[in-house]
């Protein structure tokens, strides 16, 4: 069982990958990967033909997944709804307990 790796989108604070990233999990970010300012689709092809769980605000890729658009998974939360400690403490728990397997096609809500 292959552990999740996470894509974090444009909008997530940087203090949430430097947390993850702290606790050994793999993280990358639109900034880092040239990605600011591409569209939704783009970043969710770039977090899925890197086999990393995308990680949002944007209900946009809600409606990619309803549309039937193939995708590594997707983490979402409302905007400013979860505070950085406990997207970090969601993040890292859903890292021990679901496999990146599981997470194919599915969303998690944080």
């Amino acid at each position: 069982m292959a552990k999740i790796r996470y894509h974090l989108d444009e909008h997530i604070q940087g203090a949430n990958g430097e947390g993850l990233i702290r606790r050994g999990i793999e993280t990358t970010n639109s900034s880092d990967a040239g990605l600011r300012g591409a569209s939704d689709i783009e970043q969710l092809m770039f977090a899925s033909d890197q086999e990393r769980v995308m990680v949002t605000f944007d209900e946009d890729f809600l409606r990619l997944d309803a549309e039937g658009i193939e995708h590594a998974g997707i983490v979402y939360s409302h905007q400013n709804q979860c505070s950085i400690g406990r997207a970090i403490q969601f993040l890292a728990l859903l890292h021990e307990c679901v496999s990146a397997e599981e997470m194919l096609n599915n969303i998690e809500f944080m």
